[in-house]
């Protein structure tokens, strides 16, 4: 731990981490309800809101892949993460002085606009940022997990204080992200690590980026579309009421919207740390209990976390299932990426769970987003969480009957349980 501490590259990757995470945190934990609250927000409709988020995704697909190709061949040189940065210092004046008078008076333009600009500063430089660190993990010798941590704490802890200035006046939120953006831009021009002749590639000499041709390969697998499909009703659906539904609707179960927004701040601030610590403990039971039933178990989870919202009206219960979210994200993710490389050639495990995961997922958004927040305008949150719950149900069937055994076709890395093991070890 101390030789890391003396490294240079991890000190400059973790602080750049903590700043993006913070500069983000501040406000977009709290986006939705901003787009939503007729008192200190925009009260948009439930339609609307699925309108903003499904331009945001396409746009964050689009940019996502710019970002991709462009550091791809600038390898740990910051010319994009300056950019980035350039825009989060801007999120503060660009809430206040361009994005609320668009959403208001020219709503389908402010969309544009600002699917652009957030993709820009945030929803596709979160993937730029976490490239770079992991690059500069494998070429200065430090743990990339051990950075990306720091991002971890830096938004749950602005997450925490965000509830709080939001109920005072949300232009704090703004400004508090440019705040942080301009210290993540400082970071990014004055802080330099040790000259490199990185290329951006990895140890093999391939791109970290799929290109076009790889792509349009893994696209002709059909085992990659069952799980494209699996992606879509499962994570997809839950993204959208988690983060285009449940912050509004959570807040309208206290007293008044003040005091719920504050709750809300603190739950999301206790969850993502606890988030982080189930991301060192979901590993151990996976090596316990297989990659399969961690995928399974991570789906079972999402399905009870949505049904939750549906069933309880008590804040505290509604509270206790939203405590679900950080045991349900690592189970999801690391069972989904371990089932990528089991069942993959892992050479292009990257490539696959940028077009199996990230990419399915991005499309799902720009589908989903609309619809849902139609019905939601339609019928109201709860019936609508029991129509996702449903989806979310209806997939955990599927899963079970399309989900590969971890010793059915492995053409990764394998996968021996601890338990196989210890067998094996004794014989």
């Amino acid at each position: 731990m101390e030789r890391t501490l003396k490294n240079g590259s991890y000190l400059q990757s973790s602080v750049t981490l903590l700043l993006f995470f913070s500069s983000w945190g501040v406000w977009w934990s709290f986006f939705q309800i901003w787009l939503t609250d007729e008192e200190n927000g925009l009260g948009l409709s439930g339609s609307e809101v699925g309108t903003v988020y499904a331009a945001n995704s396409l746009a964050t697909l689009v940019i996502m892949f710019a970002y991709g190709a462009v550091q791809d061949r600038l390898g740990t040189r910051r010319h994009l993460t300056i950019l980035a940065s350039a825009a989060m210092t801007l999120v503060g004046p660009f809430f206040v002085f361009v994005y609320q008078p668009l959403l208001s008076n020219a709503f389908a333009l402010g969309v544009v606009v600002g699917a652009v600009f957030l993709s820009l500063g945030f929803m596709a430089a979160v993937g730029l940022f976490e490239a770079v660190s992991e690059r500069l993990s494998r070429t200065y010798g430090f743990e990339y997990g051990q950075s990306r941590m720091w991002g971890s704490f830096g938004y749950a802890l602005l997450t925490l204080a965000a509830g709080f200035l939001f109920t005072v006046d949300p232009t704090l939120n703004f400004a508090l992200g440019s705040f942080f953006g301009l210290l993540c831009l400082l970071t990014q021009l004055f802080w330099a690590s040790p000259r490199t002749t990185a290329t951006g590639t990895t140890g093999s000499g391939k791109p970290t980026v799929p290109s076009a041709r790889e792509m349009m390969r893994l696209l002709q697998q059909g085992r990659l579309w069952l799980i494209i499909v699996l992606v879509f009703f499962t994570w997809t659906f839950y993204t959208v009421y988690d983060q285009q539904m449940f912050p509004d609707f959570y807040a309208g179960l206290f007293a008044s919207q003040a005091q719920g927004q504050e709750a809300y701040g603190v739950l999301n601030a206790v969850q993502v740390f606890t988030e982080a610590a189930m991301l060192g403990v979901i590993p151990i039971l996976m090596r316990k209990v297989g990659v399969r039933n961690t995928l399974l178990l991570g789906v079972a989870v999402m399905f009870v976390r949505i049904l939750g919202s549906a069933v309880f009206m008590d804040p505290i219960l509604v509270s206790a299932v939203k405590m679900l979210h950080s045991i349900e994200v690592p189970l999801f993710i690391l069972g989904i990426f371990r089932y990528f490389t089991l069942h993959f050639n892992s050479a292009l495990s990257a490539t696959v769970y940028m077009v199996g995961f990230q990419i399915s997922a991005q499309v799902g958004n720009v589908v989903l987003s609309q619809p849902l927040g139609a019905l939601r305008d339609a019928i109201g949150y709860q019936p609508t969480f029991y129509v996702i719950s449903g989806a979310v149900a209806c997939a955990a069937v599927y899963a079970y009957f399309v989900l590969q055994r971890d010793d059915q076709d492995v053409q990764g890395d394998p996968f021996v349980r601890d338990g196989a093991r210890a067998a094996s070890a004794a014989r």
